[in-house]
């Protein structure tokens, strides 16, 4: 993953093949060194720690030479805290991917984010493991805990917590897909 700049050379330098060059822009691939297109995508951005993020938009530096792919990410901190935004939001409960998502957006290790849950840390752990249903009232705190001590998160607190009582705390539905546009960090849900 590449944030913020990009390497790149102009087009038509060395021995990129012409349909290449017509591609777009050309980069250097990071594993291995050889010249890479830029192109525009869908990127699933696992490397959040959550299967169901996808970036719509994003350029995405493709190497040829040994199949290696990674996105440019432009403001990495708008989008982790788009991100964050989105799980505290959506009506569905909290998953165990998004408990740890928050908890690391928080910069907290399990103990001390179990301290301020009033958890012990083996659950916690079993939540974010998916071991063991969140209930209802923890997935409240967690969400609140997040939006009052998340990075540029506290403008969203009001907002955010008057539709609490929206949440659907029976569902067993997958967590939807949170789709970001690289470009404005706009989210929606599909």
């Amino acid at each position: 993953m590449i944030f913020g700049s990009k390497t790149l050379l102009p087009e038509g330098m060395g021995s990129m093949p012409k349909e290449m060059q017509s591609a777009g822009l050309v980069s250097l691939c990071s594993d291995c060194g050889s010249q890479a297109v830029v192109e525009r995508g869908a990127w699933r951005f696992r490397e959040s720690g959550l299967d169901n993020v996808v970036l719509k938009g994003i350029e995405i530096i493709k190497c040829p030479a040994c199949g290696n792919e990674e996105p440019i990410i432009p403001n990495l901190d708008g989008l982790l805290r788009v991100i964050a935004v989105a799980i505290v939001t959506n009506r569905l409960p909290l998953t165990g991917a998004e408990v740890r998502y928050l908890r690391k957006y928080l910069e907290m290790s399990g103990d001390q984010f179990a301290r301020i849950l009033h958890t012990d840390k083996s659950t916690l752990s079993k939540w974010e493991t998916g071991a063991v249903n969140i209930g209802s009232k923890s997935d409240l705190l967690i969400r609140s805990v997040a939006l009052n001590l998340g990075r540029g998160l506290r403008d969203e607190a009001e907002r955010v917590t008057r539709n609490f009582e929206h949440i659907d705390e029976e569902s067993t539905a997958p967590p939807n897909r949170i789709e970001v546009d690289s470009e404005t960090l706009e989210y929606e849900y599909a």
